[in-house]
């Protein structure tokens, strides 16, 4: 089994959403976060004042699955994602042992 976890742009997340369900994954945590790579934020004015946002808004998606599906689950999700510029984030892949469904005990791939 394998974990994805993608960092996006927050008005990609319905195009993602969308692209793992036509592959059939069902399940995914979602979260919104914030951060900066190369961006390395921008300038606002507010009221008058200039200020530097540092952190940008992102969102954060985890989805663990059988290692099957994962090449196309990565090209969905980069594909969903990209938008050719600056900031569309980045995808994680690891390696996850075991997985456990607790309300039946399932284990394995079956838990996912």
């Amino acid at each position: 089994m394998k974990k994805i976890e993608a960092i996006i742009k927050p008005f990609k997340l319905e195009e993602v959403k969308d692209a793992l369900s036509d592959l059939g994954i069902e399940g995914m945590t979602v979260t919104e976060v914030k951060g900066f790579g190369r961006q390395k934020g921008h300038t606002e004015i507010y009221r008058g004042s200039e200020y530097t946002v540092d952190f940008l808004p992102k969102i954060k998606i985890e989805v663990v699955l059988a290692e099957s599906l994962v090449d196309n689950a990565i090209s969905a999700v980069v594909k969903a994602a990209k938008t050719g510029k600056i900031g569309d984030g980045k995808v994680f892949v690891y390696s996850i042992d075991e997985a456990i469904r607790i309300r039946t005990d399932e284990t394995g791939e079956k838990a996912i």
